[in-house]
């Protein structure tokens, strides 16, 4: 691809650069990534590498924008919010370098669909925040032998590295994912909404070390990144020659039900049978003998809003606070969005009380369904 007289002076400081220059940027051109998820990390990577003019860019999710994104998701706008991300992230990709080709694809990658996928790109970058996804992608890329630029984020820490062919792969570094609901995701945990920005950009860096194939990628070494002390760690990574996907003798070789390997199934109809509806206990609140309500979030959440009269008891804490209940009350628990207060059902079930049930959707629900002056977030 030859460049032109306005893709000269567009990508002069590239060309500037001996380790670029216009063969380098050429290359650029003519290379084809795909983004796995258009949020935190998705963002800053369509952005910066639509700047630097790689040719095409498919950006996959089937997520719409919220305005919760708008915290760390740069690509996004408020007059985006309801629309599917895929597409505000292409148009700002556009708006921002026309020359790049941008192919949004509204979907959910799964088992089936994704090595079509793949087919059409040179490389991987993973800015997806669940393990299902990750470990889909990294046995996707193993097998069609295409680099994975890997980040991820959590609170105030992020780590990056590259899997790339012959090298240490994602179940090198995480052999086992963890318990389901072991890890909070950023709904739960909370994210600073700079740190998916920090850990976008190394992403990109490390995309276009590896297009250009200059400087020293980090394949096999992990960066870790803390943003309140400022401090970055480098940890090395060894291939495992055991490894069922990129070992000597792989086990894996054909993609697996990757949800299921997480440990994440549909709730069993026994756990419905526990659910209470936002209106059912709302009701249930407006009778002489109310239910006991325990908030399962961490103190942080419980400042933001609370149900009245609730009691909060995180879950972590949940097992050694469960002398200060009662069985014989009717305990209505509940969290942000329902997935804790319903593994707090569970344990309380297990420990006896018979009567405790889970608030379907959380108080999120409770803000759409009951009542609006509780903010949601």
């Amino acid at each position: 691809m030859k460049l032109t007289r306005d893709q000269i002076l567009r990508y002069s400081r590239h060309l500037i650069l001996p380790e670029v220059g216009v063969e380098g940027q050429e290359k650029l051109l003519s290379s084809r990534v795909l983004l796995v998820g258009a949020g935190g990390l998705g963002s800053p990577l369509g952005l910066y590498l639509a700047a630097a003019g790689v040719g095409k860019i498919g950006i996959v999710d089937f997520d719409t924008v919220d305005v919760t994104n708008l915290q760390r998701q740069v690509a996004h706008t408020v007059e985006e919010v309801g629309k599917p991300k895929v597409e505000s992230a292409a148009r700002r990709m556009r708006s921002i370098n026309p020359d790049v080709q941008v192919a949004p694809l509204q979907m959910k990658l799964t088992s089936e669909n994704i090595m079509g996928v793949l087919r059409d790109y040179d490389l991987v970058v993973d800015g997806t925040d669940n393990f299902p996804t990750r470990y889909l992608v990294n046995d996707a890329c193993v097998m069609a032998r295409k680099p994975n630029i890997y980040g991820s984020i959590y609170r105030f820490e992020g780590q990056v590295t590259v899997f790339a062919p012959g090298g240490p792969c994602y179940r090198c570094l995480y052999p086992e994912p963890p318990p389901p609901g072991m890890v909070p995701s950023c709904a739960e945990g909370g994210v600073l909404g700079v740190l998916p920005g920090v850990v976008g950009c190394l992403q990109a860096n490390e995309a276009l070390k590896v297009l250009l194939g200059k400087g020293e990628p980090l394949v096999g070494r992990l960066l870790l990144f803390e943003a309140l002390s400022m401090h970055m760690t480098e940890v090395k990574v060894r291939r495992d020659p055991h490894c069922p996907v990129c070992g000597d003798h792989p086990t894996i070789t054909k993609l697996i039900d990757y949800e299921e390997f997480c440990g994440i199934t549909p709730p069993s109809p026994q756990a419905g049978q526990w659910d209470l509806a936002p209106r059912d206990l709302e009701k249930a609140l407006q009778a002489p003998s109310k239910p006991v309500l325990v908030d399962v979030r961490e103190p942080q959440e419980h400042a933001i809003c609370h149900l009245p009269n609730s009691r909060l008891i995180p879950l972590a804490s949940l097992v050694t606070h469960v002398h200060e209940l009662d069985t014989a009350d009717d305990i209505v628990v509940y969290c942000h969005y329902g997935q804790r207060s319903q593994q707090a059902v569970r344990a309380l079930r297990t420990l006896g009380f018979q009567k405790a049930r889970n608030l379907r959707g959380g108080i999120d629900a409770w803000s759409r369904e009951v009542d609006p002056t509780i903010p949601r977030y």
